[in-house]
This record gives C-alpha cells, structure tokens and sequence, in this order.
C-alpha cells in the first residue's frame, strides 16, 4: 500500500511530497495536466517561504533563477521602503516565476524518489479505518494510508468529502494575461502612469519573466463572467483595455490569458478522517500581497512532519488534528487582509481616502513593519501554549559558532538547539538533532524546534524537557 496520495502536482503537492519523502514516507503524487501549466500565476517567495527553502537546502537553487526584492508594505497598492528591524536573516523576497518554482520542488521530489502521474485525473474517492481508495479517472485505482488534496480551488476532493467551502462570492474580476504589444514602450509607461493614479487594479509589466517585448497585462474586467473556468479573450482584453485606458496598446500574441476575482472561501475543515485540504484546495481569495503560493506551500510545510509522523505510527495525540488548528486561523486571516486589500483598491471616495490615511500611516516604522510581516508570514505564531515569548513563533536563521541555524535544519528532523551542554535528547535522537552551541543567539539556554523551525520549548531543565518531547515527537524509542 502507498503511504500517501497527494492529488495535485503545483507547488503546495510538490512541496508536500518533497517533505514527505525527506521522513521516509512513500508518496505518488497525481497531476491532472500532462504537461506544468504556463499561465501567469504565482510569481514569488515571500520572506518565510524564503526561510522554508533555506531550511531544506533549497535557497541557493531558487537564487540561481531568481531576483531579490525589498518593498515593504506591498498592502493594496501601496509601497514603502522595506522596513528595518525585521526578525530575519533573509530580509527579501524572491521574483520567481511559478513554472520556475514548480520545476525546482518537482526536481527536489523526485530526486528524493517520489512518484509523480501526470495526465491522472482524481474521480471518485473512498475511506475506512485502513485507508483512502481514489477512483481515477482510466478506471483504475489507487489504496493507500492517507490522501491530501492540493487539486485547487475547484479542488475535487473537498467536494467529495462534502467539506463546505464558506465566504464571499465575487463581486469584482480582473483581467490577467501575457502578451506582446506594438506600442511604443515609452508611450505605454506613460499611459500606466496616468491610469494608475486612479485605478490600481491596471497594469502593463514589460520583458515579463526576461521575455523581451512581453507585457503582463492586469486590466479590470467588465462585471463577472457567468462561467469563471472559461479564460478571456483577446479581444476582451482589447474592448477593456480601451475602456479603462483609451487604448489597446495592440496586443496581440497572447502567452496565456486568465482570470481572477476578490472571491474569498475557506474549507471549514482541513482534516477528515485519512484525507487532508491544504493550498487552494482550503482556501480561496483574491492574489493581493502576492500570498496563494506563499500560503500553500506553508500549509505543506507544516502538516509534511505531521502526516510522516502518523505514517510511521508515532504521532502524538492531536498531532495530525494540529494541521487545522495552525493553519486554518492563518487562512483566515490572510482572507481577511486580502478583503482589506480590494477595498484600498478601490476607485470611489471612500476607499481612495482610506488608501491616503494609510499610507501615512505606514510612514510609521512600526506600522510598515506589522503589514509587512504579515503579508510575508514570518509574524505567524502558533499556539503551543503558554510561558516564553518564542514559543510558537518560527526561529529565525540566527548564526552560531558552526554556522547557521537553517543549515542544520536540511534533514527535516526536530532540533534541540542547547547552550548549556547539559541537555540530552536520548530516545528521540532518530526524529530531533541535538547541537550544543554557546554562540550569543538566541538569547535562552535552550530551544526545542519543530522540524518546520518553531519553538516547541524553551528552558534549561532536563525533566521539563522530557515532558515536551513526547508531545510533538512521540514516544521514546527503545
């Protein structure tokens, strides 16, 4: 029997299946397209997707390809300076386009041997005590312990559990494509410049992802489509470009063509019974703040040491049940900044003065520096309970006399991170590392690390320390 089924193969599947893998967990992933989608998604790591990858060793690939930016704020059209004082060793996010980003978890995955259809679609699926039986769509099908659907917002798996899917409908939509023009660059800036001082939901990004002469072209549309899986045309992206701008800019050759809108919905649960929701698959909402990708692959981050851990039978009490109660109040709110977002972009008197009040607001470095965690995620806490003010938070990458913190985090394993010397983690040592290091950070005797980086435990004493294992790592081995 496979150990877990993932349906879907963008980056949150992806992600999933590489951490899986890395515990030793037997994974097929299932991916409908028979080739990666090319259509303008996704284009970036922020700051704690940035910090993910450097905990697995994954940085320097995505460095390679990418380019670093530092905007703070990025909160409904407005732009700061990024703020100082973050808590981070990588005070950037990277521009990667997402086939990019794709491309390099599938390699991860499949270098650590997962198995990945494509061209297999999901159907129908079952569960019992044992296991989940997907139904697929050649008529075969496929048994294993447990199933995640990261199939999408329209994902199939939610609807076949029967998991409702609350929230907003759409009440606005925007366009959203690549392609070439034949104005004048210098007359196209100039026309963006003017339509941008009133209409924030527009723009035309020239040489798109180093394609010369291509423009990423974001236009509102005209009201809602009655069929949202139907992509717009080009002559809809002309008819509006008109409207909005007074000109087409003559567009033609289009890349890909899509569409989006401030729809927001949240599965009301991300667990039920041996099958899993996490990505788009949760949870829906508009793309402001650059956030869907971000908040999928976090998803996977955090419930990959979990799932492994009921894999291998030995996962606490609530373990697995935590994947919910972390990640759902972090969808949550990311729905709830993103409806935010649409009514700062907002073209009538009230939001435009809303949009002016805060933006001076966020010449304020604190205030800049609260959305800008936000929006980045490295300001998520999870609630391990109560006592240090570390707990629950993720540990930045802080150096030690050995190195860097992420550096010994690339296993996937738990870490007692020790300055005291006299700590011991006999009888976990196969599922947390222990490293004694007296270097000035962090500023505790000791911390007890996920294997996502979040502080499980903080102090010195050994028998408080043995109460704490137990509760994120299982029992003892013999």
């Amino acid at each position: 029997m496979i150990d877990v089924t993932i349906a879907g193969g963008g980056p949150t599947g992806l992600m999933l299946a590489g951490e899986l893998r890395l515990a030793g967990v037997r994974v097929v992933v299932l991916e409908r397209l028979t080739e990666r989608a090319v259509q303008s998604r996704g284009r970036g790591l922020h700051t704690r997707s940035v910090e993910i990858m450097a905990q697995r060793g994954l940085l320097d690939r995505f460095l390679a390809v990418s380019e670093k930016f530092q905007v703070g704020g990025l909160f409904g059209g407005i732009v700061k300076p990024w703020p100082d004082g973050m808590d981070t060793a990588h005070p950037y996010g990277l521009a990667t386009p997402q086939q990019l980003t794709e491309q390099l978890l599938e390699e991860r995955a499949l270098e650590l041997g997962t198995e990945i259809r494509r061209g297999c679609e999901l159907v129908g699926l079952g569960q019992d005590d044992d296991g989940v039986t997907v139904d697929l769509a050649d008529g075969t099908h496929l048994r294993s312990r447990y199933l995640v659907g990261c199939d999408g917002g329209r994902s199939t798996v939610r609807k076949m559990l029967g998991v409702g899917f609350p929230g907003q409908p759409a009440t606005v939509e925007t366009l959203l494509g690549d392609m070439e023009a034949t104005e004048d660059p210098a007359t196209i800036a100039a026309v963006v410049e003017e339509v941008r001082k009133t209409q924030l939901r527009f723009g035309a990004m020239p040489d798109v992802d180093g394609n010369a002469g291509v423009y990423r072209i974001v236009v509102p549309a005209d009201g809602v489509a009655e069929d949202r899986t139907a992509a717009p045309t080009l002559d809809d992206f002309k008819r509006q470009l008109r409207a909005v701008a007074g000109t087409d800019f003559g567009v033609h050759s289009p890349r890909s063509m899509s569409r989006f809108s401030d729809a927001t919905r949240q599965a009301e649960r991300y667990r039920v019974g041996r099958v899993l929701l996490a990505g788009d698959a949760a949870h829906i909402h508009p793309p402001t703040g650059g956030q869907g990708l971000n908040l999928g692959v976090q998803d996977a981050f955090n419930l990959g040491w979990k799932l492994a851990a009921a894999v291998h039978g030995r996962a606490p009490e609530g373990l697995l049940d935590s994947y919910h109660d972390e990640r759902h109040p972090v969808g949550a709110a990311v729905l709830d900044n993103t409806r935010a977002q649409i009514t700062l972009l907002g073209t009538d008197p009230g939001p435009t003065a809303l949009r002016e009040l805060l933006t001076k607001l966020m010449d304020f470095g604190e205030v800049n520096r609260y959305i800008t965690e936000m929006i980045t995620a490295v300001g998520v806490r999870y609630d391990v309970g109560e006592g240090h003010d570390l707990l629950g938070r993720r540990m930045p990458d802080v150096a030690l006399k050995r190195g860097r913190l992420y550096e010994l985090m690339h296993d996937g394993r738990g870490l007692l991170l020790d300055r005291t010397g006299r700590l011991s983690t006999a009888g976990w040592t196969d599922r947390v590392g222990h490293v004694v290091d007296d270097g000035e950070e962090p500023d505790v005797p000791a911390v007890l690390l996920r294997p996502d980086g979040h502080v499980a435990w903080v102090g010195d004493d050994q028998h408080d320390l043995l109460a704490h294992l137990p509760r994120w790592f299982g029992p003892a081995s013999d």
